[in-house]
């Protein structure tokens, strides 16, 4: 079951690229977060989508949203990819892909990591849905747009 606008976002804790916990709760009410799966760290065309949410993540912090990546990586794999681009943001280790699972964010057949964007907003629900594999910089324009839209409210 994919989970779609409207929906409440599944809650969920994994352990970032310093191997510290975060929780999806620990934004509510505070901040609304651009939560974008990706199939593997150091591959071309997660690295060009990680590197177009890092060109605008002050953008993001802006209008008062925060960005989280997500992949089946271990916290060591990501605390490398993240040094290595600079990646100002939160990646999370989803061992097994159960968070990607819980949300529905695989690709073709299910048979491989899927590229998914979800914009949620302070209250926890999805405002904005983008999957996509091929088109890595249409998650970061389609979350913004969504987010200054949402900021327009």
């Amino acid at each position: 079951m994919s989970i779609k606008v409207g929906d409440a976002a599944p809650d969920f804790t994994l352990p970032n690229q310093n191997g510290s916990t975060v929780s999806l709760s620990d934004f509510r009410g505070k901040k609304s977060v651009v939560l974008y799966f990706y199939p593997k760290d150091e591959t071309p065309g997660c690295t060009a989508e990680s590197c177009a949410f890092r060109d605008q993540y002050e953008v993001f912090q802006g209008i008062g949203a925060e960005v989280i990546g997500v992949s089946g990586d271990s916290s060591e794999s990501h605390q490398r990819f993240a040094a290595k681009y600079n990646l100002p943001f939160t990646l999370l280790s989803d061992k097994g892909d159960k968070v990607r699972k819980l949300y529905g964010a695989t690709a073709a057949f299910g048979l491989f990591p899927g590229r998914v964007t979800y914009v949620i907003d302070q209250q926890g629900t999805v405002q904005y849905v983008f999957d996509s594999m091929l088109n890595f910089k249409g998650h970061v324009d389609e979350a913004l747009k969504t987010l200054q839209q949402l900021a327009a409210k």
